[in-house]
């Protein structure tokens, strides 16, 4: 099977992949991050009477014609305590924000802008201005509103509103529930004591964070040694979970020690292509398992992490309804870089920005695909598309935001 170009397979991917259409209630302090499967209308009016916005006296506005008018304070009005009353003329309302502004007022004096004489009598220090200060019912929103339309990421603000709205619970879609699996006899849990033929298993941290960033849940399959019969065990459990990704962690090329894709295809998986024209990550393997969509990552830790930012991420969103993430941008090389083969090539880099403040991005010099430090430390991969010719130093290219 021929090389598949990077975004003939990207393409390919998520071509197959529809949003999940499960929808689930949840409570509304659990709901952040979630996507609102349903318009959500406003149950009451907010706010629900005319309200002061201000600490001061409600008065008729025609009772205070010019500055310096005395009127008759009756009461007392704050945020929870209502006045029963109906102001007359000449009367005006001690009150505080947030509180009704009671029948027969239209205005409110703010505090400062009254000057307290003997008695319950007030005089008027500033121009009173029908209407302000007191905000209307129904000035955020009406009951029967759609506030929030179906789709909506939800965030702190929208929370606040739904609560505002008097929403308990809301409707979302289900979160895509992704399994992993990491395989190899040489990988052992981090705080293990490896043998002198084993490594600590990385590769699985990083992509179920990656996974979990992106609206996804993570089901652990752990670490499966290279024994099919393991390897499918691993694989009835995700399909046990309805899982709707699994991604499998090494093991996916055909070599004698290399069993995922040949189980995979056992258990009934139909291959779409594996091996892409990139650097790193050319083992990657794309296929189904009935409805469940299966990504086959590299072993390699970087090229599993480079294959989860161009492949895995975008299938995560996808599936829970998420707009793509745009990591790519345009940059300027800060140093040459050599022609290319017929693989694309994504070059660690860091990131600064110019006196224009334009992106520079510079190349580590050292580009082994197992060097996780080196990823850690990097701001942005490089593009360098298949073929390209000579960059010197200053030219445009394009670049892949790990931190967007």
């Amino acid at each position: 099977m021929a090389l598949l170009p990077v975004s003939e397979a990207k393409n390919r991917l998520l071509g197959k992949a529809n949003p999940i259409g499960t929808v689930e209630t949840v409570a509304l302090g659990e709901a952040n991050g979630r996507v609102l499967a349903t318009d959500l209308v406003a149950r009451l009016t907010q706010p629900p009477f005319d309200a002061s916005a201000m600490d001061g006296y409600a008065l008729k506005a025609s009772d205070a014609p010019a500055i310096g008018a005395e009127l008759t304070v009756i009461g007392t009005a704050a945020a929870g305590h209502a006045f029963e009353g109906t102001l007359n003329k000449g009367e005006t309302l001690r009150i505080f924000t947030g509180a009704p502004v009671p029948e027969g007022a239209d205005s409110i004096l703010i505090q400062e802008d009254a000057e307290k004489l003997e008695g319950d009598r007030i005089r008027t220090k500033f121009e009173v201005v029908k209407g302000r200060h007191v905000r209307p019912r129904g000035q955020d929103f009406a009951e029967g509103e759609t506030v929030l339309p179906a789709g909506t990421l939800l965030d702190f603000s929208h929370l606040t509103v739904a609560a505002a709205m008097n929403h308990p619970e809301l409707s979302v879609y289900r979160r895509p529930r992704v399994a992993v699996l990491a395989t190899g006899d040489e990988l052992v849990a981090p705080g293990a004591t490896p043998d002198k033929a084993q490594i600590i298993a990385s590769n699985t941290f990083g992509v179920s964070a990656l996974v979990r960033d992106n609206g996804g849940e993570v089901l652990d399959l752990g670490i499966v040694r290279d024994r099919p019969e393991d390897i499918t065990a691993a694989i009835d459990k995700a399909r046990a979970a309805k899982a709707d990704v699994l991604v499998t962690l090494g093991g996916a090329s055909v070599g004698d020690h290399d069993l995922v894709q040949s189980t995979l295809k056992a258990a009934g998986m139909e291959l779409d292509f594996w091996r892409i024209a990139m650097r790193p990550g050319k083992p990657l393997m794309v296929g189904a398992l009935g409805d469940m969509h299966v990504l086959g990552l590299p072993g390699n830790p970087v090229a599993s992490l480079v294959t989860s930012l161009l492949f895995l991420e975008p299938l995560i969103r996808r599936l829970a309804h998420l707009p793509e993430r745009h990591r790519e941008v345009r940059g300027i090389s800060a140093k040459t870089l050599s022609a290319n083969d017929q693989r694309q090539d994504y070059l660690r880099a860091r990131l600064t920005r110019d006196h224009d403040g334009n992106l520079v991005a510079e190349a580590f010099e050292k580009q082994d695909s197992s060097m996780m430090k080196i990823f850690a430390h990097s701001d942005c991969l490089i593009i360098r598309p298949a073929h390209a010719p000579e960059l010197p130093p200053g030219a445009p290219c394009p670049i892949l935001l790990i931190r967007p």
